[in-house]
């Protein structure tokens, strides 16, 4: 059993305390001022409050001053977008990303364009040596002046670059391969990370010094290494896209001076990374009116882009045939054919069924149900749906078209690419109507005879 706290006595003035009573305060020689208490254990007996100056004292939050925090750009656009405007100075910003997707490309870049404006930039890699930093950076028209190269993965040697070269933009490449001495473990382990990680942060506030930290990843995707690196830093971007396409996106999933739903697109090209301002081209095919594909609006952060969805069925041999899906969610596209055939009677049992996006693009929102509907159907009846028709919008079971989020930013969107139909859920509540609307504007693009094959056929 515990031992109970012994009864003290304290004084209410100046906290001194005594195990017996006394009229007089032994400490600030006040009279009346020492009452019965109870002895403070653990933490707070050791601890000593500290009365805080004036200029520190709490005060009403309507009487705080606020302050804009200024911005740098740092030439990349679509960089800033993400960070809400530009490099806040003092920032600690952590990108994390797969191996291979651009990390590396993307912070030298940054670098450059920097170095560019005139700041001095102190480029410390710790995964790579100076030669090879310097390859990419002459592949990639990376090189100034004013951009210093380092190779080091201990710790107070990169404190000593900071001081000889006293840079306005620090950039560390990685931080998971960064060892300090003065904790134990292998660079990479709890330890390490969280006391690298928290001495960079705590450069970054007294000296106004943004850094941008590069961080691993572990197989399900998560920034490897303790979660307090995430909590340390004010912005945390995740850097992600198909190493087998060029498409790349950059996504804020943390930050303290702006918002977390913008999204930044880049193209991988083979003289570095390319900023695309409008990505719109890169989710559309180029060819004409084909039977089997539909434009969707989605939502990519707080920006709407169009993207093909496209549509193929075979005659199967095998007692289940194959769903075979590409960028779209399987799960919804099984649900769209059981709507289908239980709503609409197109039995697709019997076919294998192919659905994929264009440009590698994943789409996770039910707004492109519709579309994916309406590309099974035009493939089922050989019709091919009209190059300025656009569709978006979420299928219940009972066959409904639901409205999504954020339509009048679609429509304006789509508009603006010239898409003149439109279909979602304003134009009718029943999906039979959609399908209505885009067989009869696509009835003159095929004979008669082959309506009536397919119609029979299914």
């Amino acid at each position: 059993m515990a031992k109970a706290p012994s009864p003290a006595f304290r004084c209410t003035e100046c906290g001194w305390t005594t195990a017996k009573w006394a009229g007089r305060c032994g400490e600030c020689q006040q009279w009346g001022t020492v009452v019965e208490a109870t002895a403070p254990t653990g933490v707070l007996g050791k601890l000593t409050p500290i009365r805080a100056s004036d200029d520190r004292a709490a005060r009403p939050i309507t009487q705080a001053q606020a302050k804009e925090t200024p911005r740098w750009s740092s030439g990349i656009a679509e960089f800033d977008r993400v960070l809400g405007g530009g490099i806040v100075p003092g920032a600690a910003i952590l990108l994390s990303g797969e191996p291979g997707v651009g990390k590396s490309t993307l912070l030298l870049e940054v670098a450059s364009r920097a170095a560019q404006t005139g700041a001095r930039v102190l480029y410390v890699s710790a995964e790579e040596s100076v030669g090879q930093v310097r390859l990419r950076a002459e592949r990639t028209g990376a090189l100034h002046d004013d951009l210093f190269l380092a190779s080091e993965t201990d710790l107070a040697t990169i404190l000593g670059h900071i001081d000889q070269v006293s840079p306005q933009l620090l950039i560390v490449d990685s931080v998971q391969t960064v060892s300090s001495s003065q904790s134990d473990g292998l660079a990479g382990q709890p330890g390490q990370v969280r006391e690298v990680s928290a001495v960079l942060t705590r450069i970054a506030k007294e000296r106004d010094l943004p850094i941008l930290l590069v961080g691993h990843v572990t197989k399900d995707g998560s920034i490897a290494g303790p979660r307090l690196l995430e909590h340390l830093v004010d912005v945390v971007c995740h850097f992600e896209g198909d190493r087998y396409t060029a498409l790349r996106f950059l996504r804020a999933l943390k930050n303290r001076f702006g918002a977390t739903d913008e999204v930044g697109c880049f193209e991988m090209a083979g003289d570095g990374i390319v900023e695309v301002p409008d990505p719109s081209a890169l989710f559309l095919s180029k060819n004409g009116s084909v039977a089997g594909t539909c434009v969707t609006i989605v939502m990519e952060g707080r920006r709407a882009l169009p993207v093909e969805v496209q549509a193929l069925i075979a005659k199967s041999s095998t007692p289940n045939p194959r769903r075979v899906t590409n960028g779209v969610d399987a799960a919804r596209v099984a649900m769209i054919l059981a709507v289908l055939h239980g709503r609409y009677k197109y039995d697709l049992s019997d076919y294998e069924v192919y659905v994929s996006t264009v440009g590698g693009v994943k789409i996770s929102e039910p707004a492109a149900d519709l579309a994916i509907a309406l590309a099974i159907v035009s493939v089922i009846r050989d019709l091919p749906i009209p190059n300025d028709l656009a569709a978006y919008g979420e299928i219940s079971l009972g066959g409904e078209v639901r409205p999504v989020s954020v339509s009048k930013q679609r429509t304006s969107e789509a508009t603006r690419l010239g898409y003149k139909t439109l279909l979602h859920s304003d134009v009718s509540s029943e999906l039979k109507t959609m399908l209505g609307i885009a067989k009869s504007a696509a009835d003159a693009a095929r004979p008669a005879q082959r309506e009536r094959e397919l119609d029979a056929a299914f």
